[in-house]
């Protein structure tokens, strides 16, 4: 058992090496730390620490320090959002039903943004259900759907479209005929349907001016900030959003402070919110 482990347990990581370790990431990529939950944080460099058979926190930053490919490792542990399609299936029926009709038929152009996006999976399955009903507002060039992530390793991957089959376990069968095709053990998405998203870098530590929106979701992104830089990210999509318009939160997430004031609820069981004119 590597030093430092014995018991089960991780020993602290000292302010200094944190520090060290934020100046790396920061000037490596761009990435901050500040605003993500310490615990969360640490737990994370801790799967580094072991990956590495580094003896303590201290001894891993050293290594952090003279190697960039360990930069590159960490950087993706720290952004990793697992995600799959169609995930909590009642959320698209909602938005399929309900939400998008609405929004296409009271509006010229629907602006729809996606937040921590990971490998696409969640604005690809906005995507297909797009195309599926609404074919025609994507053939008058009425709808925008971009979506942003932190990692750009990640975004590539998205891009690309490629996916192993438990990502694509809730696809509905017709779906998966029409618009996938095996690939080497997995599944490519249609260039179709890729060519509907639109992927940008995106660091939510960081000011954000977010284009004006009818729709955003932001799905299990929020849980790793520290409360007061989660009000601030609700407070830019209040800012975002069109009156009237969609947010789209996770099941263990909800609004909270300043933001409370600014939406109405729509749906408390699938934590969407309306933003008030």
């Amino acid at each position: 058992m590597i030093d430092g482990f014995k018991g089960g347990t991780e020993p602290d990581i000292a302010p200094e090496t944190f520090d060290v370790i934020g100046r790396i990431l920061k000037e490596r990529s761009g990435f901050t730390l500040d605003g993500y939950k310490d615990k969360c944080v640490k737990r994370r460099i801790h799967i580094r620490v072991r990956a590495t058979q580094s003896p303590s926190p201290e001894a891993y930053g050293l290594l952090l320090t003279e190697n960039p490919a360990e930069q590159e490792r960490l950087l993706r542990v720290l952004t990793i959002h697992v995600s799959h399609f169609f995930r909590n299936p009642t959320v698209f029926e909602r938005l399929a039903v309900e939400i998008l009709p609405q929004l296409i038929s009271e509006r010229r152009e629907l602006n729809i943004l996606s937040v921590g996006c990971a490998g696409g999976e969640e604005p690809y399955t906005v995507a297909l259900i797009l195309k599926e009903r609404f074919p025609q507002a994507l053939k008058e060039g009425r709808i925008s759907l971009r979506a942003v992530d932190v990692d750009a390793s990640t975004l590539e991957h998205a891009r690309e479209g490629v996916y192993h089959p438990d990502r694509l376990a809730e696809v509905p069968p017709q779906l998966m005929s029409r618009w996938f095709t095996p690939k080497d053990g997995r599944f490519r998405l249609s260039q179709e349907i890729r060519s509907l998203v639109s992927f940008s870098q995106a660091d939510l530590n960081q000011p954000q001016q977010w284009p004006r929106c009818d729709l955003v979701l932001c799905r299990n992104v929020l849980i790793y900030f520290e409360r007061e830089r989660q009000e601030t990210i609700l407070n830019g999509f209040a800012d975002a959003l069109a009156p009237g318009g969609y947010l789209v939160l996770g099941k263990s997430e909800t609004l909270f402070g300043t933001p409370r004031n600014r939406f109405k609820t729509f749906c408390p069981v699938e934590r969407i919110y309306r933003a008030i004119a």
